[in-house]
């Protein structure tokens, strides 16, 4: 499958991890969605243009290209489920709301599937390894962002109104403390935003999977209420005002990041 992902390398121990803005549909998803998935509603819209900046800072930065509704990169190979409260799984079945994505009997085939996997997900997942292998090996350690957003309020996921930043380490399990703290003291500095660490999204495979803070490598989830930066409604539209301030305190996030790695490691 072509032009699956966009990979940009930087020369600073962080690597920015993009899973779920792309908007690409296979012909197989495509004819089988109900009309209400074709506004890809549940995309991560904007990420890659609210990051744009993070390649100054002199992080590698990597942009899935196709839908979550294809396959989510974001959950393991096997489809083992991540949350015991709602949730989607590999090969989304549902919208957030619960409502089926596909008509039925018209999901694509498991053999389908299997070329998403292969030409999809595989690539996506080696580079995160392979570029996390080769920070450690130059730095002696490496860092990941993983970078999401969601609609503030999804009823099925979460009560109430969404915090606007959304830190997880995998109950603390993903990162040293030292710095999930830097990340917690930089939220609690943005007067203006609400934060909580390790509350609904404590990270998903990504984080738990590449995050071994055992062996140098700290992986950090952020998912970021998608009001803090665009409309929440269809077309979905990036709103500079919005934008802007809190681009600010991703920007001070990212940098706490490397000061802490700096600090940490002497390098």
């Amino acid at each position: 499958m072509d032009n699956v992902l966009n990979f940009s390398r930087g020369d600073a121990p962080l690597l920015i991890s993009m899973p779920h803005p792309g908007t690409h549909l296979t012909p197989a998803v495509e004819a089988g969605m109900v009309e209400a998935g074709w506004d890809l509603t549940d995309t991560d819209w904007h990420i890659p243009r609210l990051y744009d900046f993070a390649t100054e800072l002199g992080a590698s930065t990597l942009a899935a290209q196709y839908s979550r509704y294809v396959i989510d990169l974001n959950r393991p190979a096997d489809d083992k489920p991540l949350y015991a409260t709602a949730t989607t799984g590999l090969y989304p079945a549902t919208l957030f709301d619960g409502e089926p994505l596909y008509r039925e009997g018209e999901e694509p085939s498991a053999a389908e599937r299997a070329r998403y996997l292969a030409g999809i997900w595989t690539p996506y997942h080696q580079t995160i390894h392979d570029e996390l292998a080769r920070m450690k090996a130059e730095f002696g350690y490496a860092m990941l962002f993983d970078a999401h957003s969601i609609r503030s309020f999804v009823p099925r996921l979460f009560d109430g109104r969404l915090p606007d930043f959304n830190l997880g380490t995998n109950a603390g399990a993903s990162c040293d403390p030292g710095l999930a703290d830097a990340l917690v003291a930089v939220c609690a500095e943005a007067e203006d935003y609400s934060h909580v660490l390790n509350g609904r999204f404590k990270g998903g495979h990504i984080t738990r999977h590449y995050g071994q803070p055992d062996q140098h490598i700290h992986a950090v989830q952020l998912e970021l209420a998608q009001c803090t930066y665009m409309d929440e409604q269809v077309p979905f539209d990036y709103r500079e005002d919005l934008a802007a301030p809190t681009q600010a305190v991703l920007n001070r996030l990212l940098q706490a990041m490397l000061a802490w790695g700096q600090q940490r490691y002497g390098r």
